[in-house]
Formats: structure tokens, sequence, C-alpha cells
């Protein structure tokens, strides 16, 4: 994998060409369907994300979202929307919903440019960053989904102290 932020970056590119060629170089499959929105598919630790990467030229901002399939039956619904209290809570960047109409979990992150310049640095942090937090609470969701699991009871199960050294 190359290193993005060794490469010459031209202020005057579209913020999305740049979130292109770091995709590329991670060698993750890729489509462009406007010119203000690129669609991701990126590995994980449990299975595959679907990312969507927007830029909002009215506030300058990047936005990324990040969505795993797993549709969330309407009798699980209240159940997931107390996980996501419980996880948003733990939170210092970004946050987790489920959308109202499929029901799949989704991690969402904005980065305000306004004014600014966009880094190599700053697009790699927002998508490492999204993946270290699917990777962490997609098995809370699935406990809750799939395993009847509360919202506490899965929480408790991925979040735990170690204790000693191995």
């Amino acid at each position: 994998m190359g290193n993005l932020s060794q490469s010459v970056i031209d202020q005057t590119l579209h913020p999305l060409d740049l979130t292109e060629e770091m995709i590329a170089m991670r060698d993750w499959a890729q489509e462009r369907t406007r010119r203000d929105e690129l669609l991701a598919e990126i590995g994980g630790r449990w299975c595959d994300y679907h990312a969507v990467f927007n830029w909002i030229d009215d506030i300058g901002a990047l936005q990324l979202t990040c969505a795993f399939d797993m549709r969330t039956p309407p009798e699980k619904r209240v159940a997931v929307h107390e996980l996501l209290a419980l996880l948003n809570e733990r939170l210092g960047i970004g946050h987790f919903d489920i959308g109202s109409q499929d029901g799949l979990p989704a991690y969402r992150h904005a980065l305000l440019l306004r004014g600014g310049g966009l880094s190599a640095e700053q697009i790699e942090d927002m998508v490492d960053i999204a993946i270290h937090e699917l990777d962490r609470f997609y098995p809370a969701f699935q406990y809750v989904v799939w395993g009847n699991q509360s919202a506490q009871t899965a929480m408790s199960s991925i979040m735990f102290e170690t204790v000693g050294e191995a």
C-alpha cells in the first residue's frame, strides 16, 4: 500500500479526486457516480463496508457514511436504537445511526473544510477512524440483531478490561 501523504497534492483538485486516489492506493473497489459522490467497498475485520463519500459544496464539507449489510428487522429496531445510544456515548468523532427505510446500521462523519484545504492525512484519518469504530462495534450489532441480546448485554460483551499480562 502506498502512502498518499507522499503525493504532491494540487489544492485545486476536487476533494473527491484526492479521496479517489487514496482509495485506489488501498486497492478498494470504487465508483465515482457523480462529481460530488464516490462509492467504495472497504474491507473490514468482520465484513466489507459500503462507503459513500459526498462533497457538500454549500458548506465545504466532506461527508463519509459507512454501512454494513445487516438489515435490522422492525421488531429489533427499539433494541438497536438503545444500542446506538450506548455506542455513541463512547465515540469522540462521528456517530452511528440506522436507516429508517432500510434498517442498515451506518457510521457517519463529516469534515468541515470551508476556507481551508483538504490534506491526504485528513482523508486517511477519517477513513481509518471509521474502520476502527465499525470493526470495534460490529459484534455488538450482531449480538442484538441476531443473538437476541439486550443492548446493555451486547455492550458488556464487547467492552471489557484486560487484567494482567499474557
